[in-house]
């Protein structure tokens, strides 16, 4: 090994830098830390931190939809909207059955829709949540809402919340990553930071042959590059010691140092050579597959297992996606890509013993009307008044609902569940007290439910 002692760099110094600007990461590309001054070398702002009281859950894998699931075609069955299909409502739409038939599933008899019959199996792991509400009914910002709690305005995205909250178990992988094949609406803004430490931002990975590009070392040997880097480091250093305020150098420092573990661990957290034939199976995986939603899922439990603190998985981007104005049939495939890769992540959860601790999140950015404007038309139009998602694991009781809709699934009926609620109520099964959670920005605190937000107990273990 060789002495770096003559350029006064220690081996752990050597560590702090990486090859690289090459590596595409932007949530550790910049590890600001706080903004109130220079932050020292050792800090480290992904440590784990305690929870404000003991969790249900360690970890969330958030799983959305883009486009906007119909939730009268997949988790609220509507019997009179079958029965009544045709009729004309006070606006002088014209009511739309259900595409599918429901059929009730497991020992709690929840009904669930033909379109997703692998997660219908899962049924008694789910609470059903059926009276979602987001405050606008155009994609960019009901996408930002269910993300960031706000529909008008950037802000942190809830997995950045979650990673500045608690930090993470493993330093060498980001707290927060992201499975997005395509860009969503609103782009990166739904996983991004916005005022929180840059170093929480989600690290978006795109399936593929190579979802990480640039990770292998190009020095000829590990030797070389821990010498190249303490070099680098040596400049850096010293370069930071003239600029004692420069937070954003000071951050990038120790980044290096993260995405240098990268290299070690993140290749065999991508590597399903390993896994069993029957685990593939599972997710409905052809061995030497990387990508589809079936790879998403595998790819998050084992991220989740290596102690990623929250991942997330989008199953396409803003177009071709579940927004189904013109024919609802266009759903099916989409469904057929998800229903038993999501039924697999739970069911390979639950063997492991990891759905206890565990919060599975199931949501999309609203559902579908309905109603439609002409009596044949074959699709639905954007519906945030009310909408269905789900949770599973994590201290949540399954086999249960929560809210009721009214006879046609317009409106919420009782028990509302706001995105503010739903997402207390995931903070809360984390540990988090959302009113403590805050960041001071611009003169005042914010936080993820804005000024409002109630912890719904009524679903929990």
């Amino acid at each position: 090994m060789a002495d770096h002692s003559n350029c006064g760099c220690t081996r752990r110094d050597s560590l702090r830098s990486l090859l690289g600007a090459s590596l595409v990461f932007p949530a550790i590309l910049s590890d600001l830390l706080a903004a109130d001054g220079p932050v020292s070398s050792d800090a480290n702002p992904l440590a784990p931190k305690p929870p404000h009281f003991p969790p249900r859950a360690k970890r969330v894998i958030f799983l959305h939809m883009s486009g906007g699931v119909s939730h009268v075609d997949t988790f609220d069955p509507k019997p009179k909207l079958i029965a009544d299909h045709g009729k004309t409502t006070a606006g002088g739409k014209y009511l739309s059955r259900p595409k599918w038939n429901f059929r009730p599933y497991g020992k709690s008899g929840t009904e669930i829709s033909d379109l997703l019959p692998h997660i219908g199996e899962c049924v008694d792991d789910l609470c059903v949540i059926r009276t979602m509400k987001n405050d606008h009914g155009d994609h960019f910002e009901a996408t930002l809402g269910i993300h960031t709690g706000s529909v008008t305005f950037t802000r942190p995205s809830i997995g950045a919340w979650v990673s500045y909250g608690l930090g993470t178990f493993n330093q060498n992988l980001p707290s927060f990553m992201v499975l997005a094949p395509q860009l969503p609406y609103a782009g990166s803004q739904v996983w991004g930071s916005d005022f929180l430490p840059a170093v929480h931002q989600g690290t978006r990975i795109v399936p593929g042959p190579e979802p990480i590009p640039n990770l292998q070392p190009r020095a000829p040997s590990p030797e070389i590059q821990e010498m190249e880097l303490g070099l680098i480091d040596f400049f850096n250093r010293r370069h930071l010691g003239e600029r004692e305020s420069d937070a954003a150098l000071a951050g990038r420092i120790k980044s290096f140092e993260t995405a240098f573990h990268m290299q070690k661990e993140a290749p065999e957290a991508f590597d399903l050579s390993k896994e069993s034939d029957s685990t593939l199976k599972l997710y409905g995986l052809e061995r030497g597959t990387t990508s589809g939603f079936g790879w998403q899922c595998l790819v998050a439990r084992r991220l989740a297992e290596r102690g990623v603190r929250f991942v997330e998985l989008i199953d396409s981007g803003s177009n071709t996606n579940w927004d189904a104005h013109g024919d609802m049939q266009t759903c099916v495939p989409l469904a057929k890509n998800i229903d038993q890769p999501i039924a697999g992540l739970l069911k390979d959860l639950k063997s492991r013993g990891m759905l206890q601790d565990t919060l599975v999140v199931w949501t999309t950015e609203f559902g579908r009307t309905p109603f439609c404007a002409q009596p044949d038309a074959k699709g639905r139009e954007h519906h945030a008044r009310a909408y269905s998602s789900w949770l599973a694991g994590g201290g949540v009781k399954g086999g249960i609902t929560y809210g009721q809709t009214d006879d046609y699934g317009i409106e919420v009926a009782s028990d509302l569940m706001h995105i503010h609620d739903f997402h207390a109520t995931i903070l809360y099964l984390l540990g988090m007290d959302h009113t403590r959670l805050t960041f001071r920005h611009a003169g005042r605190d914010f936080r993820l439910t804005d000024v409002a937000g109630r912890v719904v107990k009524e679903i929990m273990v």
